[in-house]
């Protein structure tokens, strides 16, 4: 499903020289699972996910998501391939003067759909993520979690097989953290999303995760088995992520 073949990706230091955010990585995930990214802050976990989908375009590697070597595509075929690649962000990133059924329809307006079959998928997405009775509210009227399970539905809104989701649950107390990894793991369930997941939390790793990469300064340190909530952890980094939780 996403194969992430030899990526790299280095940033300029404001005062001169260059930093490896991701340092010559592989890395692949299967369709349907839920895949987790975690490790400590600047461990390079959100540089990675936005590779996924060239929000960041690597500087080497080849990103190959459903087939597709979205590195070799040009920008019109990577803004269709992207359809399929589903965001949701840390801070909702959501536009204040548009209702919440606005906000789950901009993506379907900008990828033409008409505006009965828009009206009848917002409704769908809402539905999922528990939120029809909030469709012509306005962000400022919802809780942290209201709005981040918004984000979810615009993500789900266009059919992607593929949703990233950059530190969800971050900004979110714990009761609120749960409430959304159920949403994105029903999501999992009843549509076999791909689900990638970075956090720094082990929690949230043993809630939903079927397996996660543990990362330092840029590189996979191991990839991790979890079952029923019980991690195969065997690196150093892994552990004192376990103890840390």
């Amino acid at each position: 499903m996403i194969h992430l073949q030899s990526v790299s990706k280095r940033f300029q230091h404001p005062e001169g020289g260059w930093f490896h955010a991701v340092d010559d990585t592989t890395l692949s995930i299967a369709q349907g699972e839920i895949f987790g990214l975690i490790g400590f802050s600047g461990a390079g976990k959100s540089t990675l996910l936005r590779l996924i989908n060239l929000l960041e375009r690597p500087d080497a590697g080849r990103v190959l998501v459903d087939g597709q070597d979205l590195t070799a595509l040009s920008a019109r075929d990577l803004r269709h391939a992207r359809q399929n690649i589903g965001m949701v962000f840390q801070q909702f990133n959501l536009l204040a003067n548009r209702t919440v059924a606005q906000n789950v329809a901009f993506p379907l307006e900008i990828a033409g759909w008409s505006k009965a079959d828009i009206a009848q998928r917002v409704a769908e997405c809402l539905d999922v993520v528990h939120l029809s009775d909030r469709a012509e509210h306005y962000p400022a009227q919802l809780s942290g979690g209201q709005k981040q399970r918004v984000g979810i539905a615009r993500a789900l809104a266009p059919r992607p097989h593929v949703i990233l989701a950059d530190e969800p649950t971050s900004a979110l107390d714990p009761k609120t953290t749960q409430s959304i990894l159920s949403c994105l793991k029903e999501i999992n369930q009843r549509f076999g999303v791909t689900v990638v997941i970075v956090t720094h939390e082990m929690g949230v790793v043993r809630s939903v995760c079927h397996r996660a990469a543990v990362l330092d300064q840029g590189s996979v340190v191991e990839v991790m088995d979890i079952a029923g909530g019980e991690v195969d952890a065997r690196s150093e980094l892994a552990r004192s992520l376990l103890e840390a939780a």
